[in-house]
């Protein structure tokens, strides 16, 4: 704004500086004494290719077609500013009392090329000219060491401006280049002490954008200074409203209301094409928030409440702009629902590929972490609950922090599962995508967290253990398949679905039912997506099972050895059948270890073959054999004793 009236201010100067010849001269002698004017006041050539047309009283005015400035010297080719006409009306009877009045500038499809240098200055930086040549000093620009024209706002006084078919490009060194096109612009000054009012019309690809506002002591604002503002933004049925304070640099202070019922078509017409927000996180959005904003970047958002289409969010945010962001947030909520984030494509429900059918195989889809590094900060977040479409969360405060594409959530406490989670989660994109946690859980449900984050639910029971792991690769699978670590569990009573342990001891038959059990323990390793478990324990109440084997979390498969042991069966002996567990998760075969029977079985003879040649052995020999004893060195024992016993008869005469 104060750049369209520096730019129409110096033309206005310029006319008056020239009024006293104004009507002795034909209008293109008018135009190149304007122009020297101009370069002499601001370094720039004013050139007029039309006519230029005059009016006398009670309006003084210039009309010019064809109208260009030239652009900074270090600048593209292209004028910074060029129209197809240029209507500029001065009031007369205020011009003899003194004063100079605008009562209107009218600009016929006026454009603006802006660009900035490797350095950061502007083009429409417009350099006063001395005598002794060209100075780029914030002095000779017109500006003070702050950046704000001095007396901008004093020296001039626009009862009205009007642009009709207006645009601006802007070219930002080493940034592509920013267009705005089709623009309206009204703006009415009657005092100049007083507010002026605007209305600006902006034809965008989202729909046509309508913003309206008023501002006070617009002289002051044009000058630097803070003025109150108004403004209202409406395109279609959504409304923007800021109410407060602001400057022309950028600064401003106020509460911002906003009400969007299609996000996707608001962010196209701001500029940001293609982009959509997921059901529940933005595509209808409600907010108000106390805003406060520094022309360095600052950011701060108080009081604030954002409903994003069902979840309604409040608190405080902190936001540093720059290449990449920097935020501080605490915010609260109710109960959020987030299964959009996980929902199949044109479906709008939560089918997270972690709740997939057991033995399908994790998901193949690429994995797009790059939104990592679109900002740096913190957050927090305290939740009554949260539904993700596969897991669901009680009352619950996260911790999420975020340093150069490496995301930490850390639970303090997590309740989830019907249990409690403390600890922390690492997703890394630094190079390539790879997420880990190391976590301590207790009261948790295990049919539930196996079946929404594994898909298989046989087993039943609260668990208390911990886990940590490491996997690598941008797919679902890959993670899984790589998966190490190691943790811990113990599980109170519990079942197991899908055979009757008990009963397979009592009849030889296990198939179906469930085994109820007292106890669970066990501990594991990870290790490239496999699952290696050595010491499992289960206690029911008359059998005792062990196991060790591998389940695999990457190919959804097991191979696993259970063995169970009936203590009070085969007169006190105990009778143990190893049970082979091997097949996808889905659909596993449940069978006797044969191999483990047989190798049983043939220890058993071995052993009472050796109880039986010890007995004879004791009375061939005529020696005591101790079941301990090797029965090669008992033989030897023996033999080497008889013939001391023959010899030494021998010798007695015997």
């Amino acid at each position: 704004m104060r750049l369209l009236f520096r730019i129409f201010g110096a033309l206005v100067i310029t006319v008056v500086v020239v009024i006293g010849g104004l009507l002795l001269l034909p209008g293109d002698k008018l135009a190149e004494l304007v122009s020297d004017q101009l370069e002499a006041q601001t370094g720039r050539k004013l050139s007029v290719s039309g006519e230029v047309g005059l009016s006398v009283w009670p309006v003084l005015g210039v009309k010019a077609h064809g109208v260009s400035l030239s652009n900074a010297g270090w600048a593209a080719d292209q004028p910074m500013l060029t129209a197809e006409t240029l209507s500029i009306g001065i009031s007369a009877p205020d011009l003899l009392n003194g004063d100079v009045r605008i009562k209107s500038i009218t600009a016929q499809a006026p454009h603006l090329n802006l660009s900035t240098n490797a350095s950061g200055q502007g083009n429409w930086v417009l350099t006063e000219v001395s005598d002794a040549g060209r100075s780029d000093s914030p002095e000779a620009s017109g500006t003070v060491a702050g950046g704000t024209a001095e007396g901008v706002g004093a020296s001039l006084s626009i009862e009205m401006l009007v642009l009709s078919g207006a645009s601006v490009s802007y070219a930002a060194y080493g940034e592509p280049v920013v267009e705005l096109r089709n623009i309206d612009l009204q703006l009415k000054w009657p005092e100049p002490n007083g507010t002026v009012d605007l209305a600006m019309t902006l034809q965008r690809p989202g729909g046509v954008v309508q913003i309206n506002g008023e501002i006070g002591t617009f002289a002051a604002f044009l000058d630097g200074q803070v003025a109150s503002v108004g403004v209202t933004v409406t395109r279609a049925n959504d409304i923007v409203r800021f109410d407060g304070r602001a400057g022309i640099s950028g600064e401003a202070s106020g509460r911002l209301t906003l009400k969007t019922e299609d996000s996707g078509a608001a962010l196209q017409a701001a500029g940001l094409a293609g982009m959509s927000l997921p059901r529940g996180l933005g595509q209808r959005i409600t907010a108000g928030s106390d805003l406060t904003y520094t022309p360095d970047g600052r950011l701060t958002l108080r009081d604030l409440s954002l409903d994003l289409g069902g979840n309604v969010l409040t608190g405080a945010v902190d936001l540093t702009l720059g290449a990449v962001p920097h935020f501080t947030a605490k915010l609260a909520a109710q109960d959020l629902d987030l299964a959009a984030l996980t929902a199949a494509p044109g479906t709008g429900v939560g089918t997270g590929a972690a709740a997939s059918p057991a033995g399908s195989g994790w998901s193949q889809d690429f994995i797009d972490a790059s939104g990592l590094a679109l900002a740096n900060g913190s957050l927090e977040l305290s939740i009554a609950s949260l539904d993700t479409g596969s897991v669901r969360l009680g009352a619950s405060k996260l911790t999420l922090s975020i340093d150069t594409a490496r995301a930490v959530l850390s639970f303090r406490p997590l309740s989830v599962f019907g249990g409690t989670v403390q600890g922390q989660l690492v997703a890394n994109n630094r190079n390539g995508l790879s997420v880990g946690g190391k976590l301590s859980y207790a009261g948790i449900r295990l049919e539930q967290a196996l079946g929404q984050l594994a898909g298989y639910d046989r087993l039943h029971g609260e668990a208390l253990g911990e886990l940590q792991f490491l996997g690598l690769g941008n797919t679902q699978d890959a993670i899984m398949r790589s998966l190490s670590g190691k943790g811990w569990l113990e599980i109170g009573k519990g079942f197991l679905t899908g055979f009757d342990l008990e009963g397979l001891m009592r009849s030889g038959s296990g198939n179906g039912g469930s085994t109820v059990f007292d106890a669970l323990t066990a501990s594991y390793t990870l290790k490239e997506g496999n699952l290696d478990n050595q010491d499992l324990l289960i206690s029911l109440k008359a059998v005792r099972a062990d196991g060790s084997g591998r389940i695999g979390l990457g190919a959804q498969d097991l191979d696993y050895l259970f063995t169970p042991t009936a203590a009070a069966v085969n007169g006190g002996r105990g009778l143990s059948i190893p049970l082979r567990i091997t097949g996808p998760w889905g659909n596993p075969k449940i069978r006797p270890d044969l191999s483990q029977i047989l190798e049983a079985e043939i220890d058993g003879i071995e052993e009472q073959a050796s109880d039986q040649l010890r007995r004879q052995l004791s009375q061939e020999l005529e020696v005591e054999i101790a079941p301990e004893q090797d029965l090669q060195e008992a033989i030897q024992d023996g033999l080497e004793q008889r013939a001391k016993d023959s010899l030494l008869k021998l010798l007695q005469g015997n």
